[in-house]
């Protein structure tokens, strides 16, 4: 189980606020002391080596966060049935689907890439794609550890807009490590970029995005996670308004989502 913890988190602000000099030194350190412990195995036994490679120092600083935030972790899940609501949120599949998973998540998150890139695909081919499940995602940035979580999410929402929510999402998960250390300003460029590649109306994604036009929709889906006790990320909420959801936490396996919606598409 992989989550990303929601503590002390403050309020998102009304303008995109770009990162602090002080987390950024105080994550740097973390980061260059964790990096150095992990690699100094490599060092002993590959002392003949001169660089680190940007793909594996990527994947350090990536381990590193994950195995930070995962002792922060919850041990059990809860498994009574509760009552969550989808909102007016972005859906992938068939909306009248007969199970919904709610994802709570944050595009710069990388336990939710990760179940992006490993566990969604399974999901998609046996269940979103034949018609039975639906996808609906609301945002839920964690804006401390993660500074272009809020750009990220309401440029989902701008494309959204024009009809390429899933593409979008798609992109800003499958392109993780090319915007989330960017400064925001630059961050937002990509994002620009990746709207163009999509065929949309640049013009008028810069103009939503530039403008927060959605902020207020992030903020609501954040308070609403709050209230069901979401706690981290990816949080997910299986089930439909006649059965209640069963709440699953962190980048769980295919199993573990199949075993949920099995039992539930037989009742």
């Amino acid at each position: 189980m992989n989550e990303e913890s929601f503590e002390n988190a403050p309020k998102i602000n009304e303008k995109i606020v770009k990162k602090s000099t002080f987390n950024v030194l105080i994550i740097t350190i973390i980061i260059i002391t964790g990096i150095a412990t992990f690699f100094a195995g490599s060092y002993l036994t590959n002392f003949n080596s001169d660089k680190i490679s940007q793909e594996e120092l990527d994947n350090a600083i990536a381990k590193l966060e994950l195995k930070i935030l995962e002792k922060q972790l919850p041990k059990n899940q809860p498994t009574l049935p509760l009552k969550i609501s989808a909102g007016d949120n972005p859906i992938i599949g068939n909306p009248d689907a007969a199970i919904t998973i709610i994802e709570f998540s944050d595009f710069q998150c990388p336990f939710c890439a990760k179940f992006h890139i490993e566990t969604l695909p399974t999901i998609m081919d046996q269940y979103i794609n034949k018609g039975t499940v639906k996808l609906v995602f609301r945002d839920f940035p964690i804006q401390n550890i993660h500074p272009n979580a809020v750009p990220a999410s309401i440029a989902a929402e701008c494309a959204n807009e024009q009809g390429k929510f899933k593409q979008m999402y798609d992109t800003l998960f499958e392109k993780q490590k090319e915007w989330s250390n960017l400064e925001t300003s630059y961050a937002i460029t990509i994002f620009n970029q990746y709207a163009s590649e999509m065929e949309l109306n640049v013009e008028k994604f810069d103009s939503c995005l530039r403008n927060v036009k959605y902020l207020e929709d992030v903020q609501n889906d954040l308070n609403d996670g709050r209230t069901y006790g979401v706690t981290g990320t990816p949080g997910f909420f299986i089930g439909n308004e006649q059965i209640g959801f069963v709440e699953l936490k962190g980048s769980q396996p295919f199993e573990s989502f199949k075993k949920i919606i099995d039992s539930q598409l037989k009742n």
